[in-house]
């Protein structure tokens, strides 16, 4: 999923206004902080200028993901969508994400302890006339809070945690959903292995998985090796400015786990690795409901070689 064109021009209009060695400066800045700071309770974000600059390295790749991953959790999830809680919000981008997949939600919530965030996440949905009522709540997620809404999502969050709160915020997040509750993760091993942990917390309290696993047995992986998928983005001359980049698009790998309270039907196989393609034949890794296998698909199979040649790592098959 690309960024919105509306929230792209009200990025691009409110950076011209910074000049670009400020920007990439704050960048370099931002992304040391959170490597080196994350989960120590400092705040990671000091002003509008670092939040700006997080907006414009961190929303294309986040909304690439998020709206996988809510694709994903839709294909067969035919529930009604009429509210959302994002916690950790950021500068809103599962809002922006969810707002072009989920045609029905009326109204938006979003929690963020960084001010420098909240503020310039109200200012990217005034300025870029974001359609939706959104209401913007000062609050750190380790601590208590009371909402609940239909759809909840936490974006790149919960590695920031030890595993203790962790795991005490999980079982908060599906306290406050009502019908789905989506959790996107780093496409690492760290990241996979937290969202393993999510995934079994979430079953014993109940949830019905919806995406991207086909069962909710143990997950067969061995440890050794990790389940993620990939959102491509396209870049724009200025966030490849302050990546240092010069390679068009960029690779997002992610994890996620999407969970729901109604009975759900489950994906028959996930693609999990990208199909190896040759002359006449498509080999793909897959997670079924007995497990992980490799299925060999050749043109004799018709329909099914075409949809094996157009899939994507984390398509369903």
């Amino acid at each position: 999923m690309e960024l919105p064109i509306e929230l792209k021009n009200v990025i691009e209009d409110i950076a011209s206004d910074i000049p670009v060695k400020k920007l990439i400066s704050a960048s370099e800045t931002v992304s040391a902080r959170y490597r080196n700071e994350s989960g120590n309770g400092k705040s990671l974000i000091n002003n509008d200028i670092e939040a700006a600059a997080y907006a414009i390295v961190r929303m294309p790749a986040t909304i690439g993901a998020v709206g996988n991953a809510m694709i994903y959790a839709t294909d067969k999830y035919e529930g009604e969508i009429r509210t959302m809680l994002d916690v950790g919000a950021g500068t809103g981008a599962c809002c922006w994400a969810a707002a072009e997949i989920f045609p029905d939600i009326e109204h938006f919530t979003c929690l963020e302890r960084e001010k420098s965030m909240i503020d310039f996440g109200k200012k990217l949905m005034n300025k870029g006339d974001f359609p939706y009522e959104c209401e913007w709540k000062s609050c750190d997620i380790t601590d208590s809070f009371n909402c609940k809404a239909d759809l909840v999502t936490a974006s790149y969050v919960l590695n920031e945690l030890t595993e203790a709160k962790r795991d005490k915020l999980t079982e908060k997040l599906w306290d406050c959903t009502e019908k789905m509750l989506i959790i996107i993760e780093p496409g690492t091993p760290v990241g996979f292995s937290n969202i393993k942990a999510i995934r079994n917390k979430l079953i014993s309290l109940g949830a019905k998985i919806a995406a991207p696993c086909p069962h909710t047995a143990e997950c067969p992986l061995p440890e050794s090796d990790w389940c993620h998928f990939t959102a491509r983005v396209s870049r724009t001359k200025l966030h490849k400015q302050l990546k240092g980049g010069e390679v068009p698009y960029e690779d997002e790998k992610y994890c996620y786990i999407a969970a729901v309270r109604e009975d759900c039907e489950c994906s028959e196989n996930r693609v999990l690795r990208h199909p190896k393609i040759e002359s006449g034949k498509i080999t793909l890794k897959l997670c079924t409901k007995e497990g992980i296998a490799e299925k060999i698909v050749t043109k004799k199979d018709g329909s099914l070689f075409k949809k094996a040649r157009k899939s994507n790592c984390g398509d369903e098959l």
